[in-house]
């Protein structure tokens, strides 16, 4: 058996904040982020909580695949960004959607989160402990930026989206669906991505001046991202047997244009095959692959038939390959 994508859906937040916007707050342009990040616009949640956002994608997606909320087994969420250390971001959406008969719980692999989400939910499938999983990528990434700080502000945005997967009969190549997918992470380095949680506070606890936001050391990321993603894309087309030429279409995580670039060069595959939306969007972290899918879904770019790689990076560090049949 294999696990096959049979709806999609998203969720951005209506305010958008331009590059001239960012540059009455810090000391940059709209010429100096596009040039270098490819990131023009991005969506910023004001009235909109991220299980709500989570929960509209997750509505849209459900509607997409013809079913209910009563009908899915199991709710991953990928986010590292929830709205509370407890409940879950999961659980508030299981109650949103009424999916009255399913498991939830959230996942951590930031920018990797809706990969590694996916990848869990392929390993229950063929397990055969459930059939109809919700996987939601979510994130409000705006509370946990220093608006101050050049180097993170103009990267990031919120949003959500959201896909339904079922089982397919026949395994990998005997139906469409997940073919099959590679996952790495290296907390060696992991220091290069941080955000700090709550601090620890107690009567016996000397508290220090750590900053809470997010904090990013960019030259370090761009380096890995540009080697592990070409890596782990030749490693999963190894792994099922395919000549990359083949690939119809790349999704990578939206982080930056030129990451993404530096990739279909290493490749060796055209541009034109590696879709991006980050000028619209920016990072969105766990939501930036999906979202991509669900746009391109609703453009009817997607073909039974095509095949496809979905590809993340992000803090952890952590990283991964997924390659679908469409």
């Amino acid at each position: 058996m294999t696990t096959k994508i049979i709806g999609t859906g998203s969720y951005l937040p209506e305010h958008v904040v331009s590059n001239d916007d960012l540059a009455k707050l810090v000391d940059t342009s709209d010429e100096w982020i596009a040039s270098r990040t490819g990131i023009r616009n991005r969506r910023i949640a004001t009235k909109e909580s991220g299980a709500d956002m989570a929960a509209a994608a997750a509505e849209e997606a459900l509607k997409d695949a013809g079913m209910d909320g009563s009908e899915i087994d199991l709710i991953l969420v990928a986010t590292c960004s929830s709205d509370f250390q407890f409940p879950s971001t999961a659980c508030l959406v299981q109650k949103a959607i009424h999916a009255t008969n399913a498991a939830a719980f959230d996942l951590s692999a930031a920018c990797s989160g809706f990969l590694f989400a996916l990848h869990t939910a392929h390993a229950y499938i063929c397990a055969g402990i459930y059939k109809n999983i919700l996987l939601v990528g979510v994130e409000v990434l705006s509370k946990l930026i220093d608006w101050n700080d050049r180097s993170t502000c103009v990267l990031f945005g919120d949003g959500a989206s959201a896909c339904v997967v079922e089982r397919g009969e026949g395994l990998y190549s005997a139906d469409h669906g997940m073919e099959g997918f590679v996952q790495w992470s290296d907390g060696v380095s992991g220091e290069v991505l941080t955000c700090p949680g709550r601090k620890i506070e107690n009567p016996w606890k000397e508290n220090d001046s750590e900053t809470e936001y997010i904090q990013m050391n960019g030259q370090e990321v761009f380096r890995f991202a540009v080697k592990k993603v070409p890596e782990c894309i030749r490693q999963v087309t190894e792994k099922t047997e395919t000549q990359i030429e083949t690939i119809d279409w790349f999704i990578l995580h939206q982080a930056n244009s030129r990451i993404i670039q530096s990739v279909a060069k290493r490749l060796g595959v055209p541009e034109e095959k590696f879709p991006m939306n980050m000028e619209q969007y920016g990072n969105t972290s766990a939501a930036s692959i999906p979202i991509l899918l669900d746009e391109m879904n609703k453009k009817g770019m997607l073909q039974p038939g095509q095949k496809i790689i979905l590809s993340g990076f992000g803090a952890g560090l952590t990283w991964g390959a997924a390659q679908i049949e469409w």
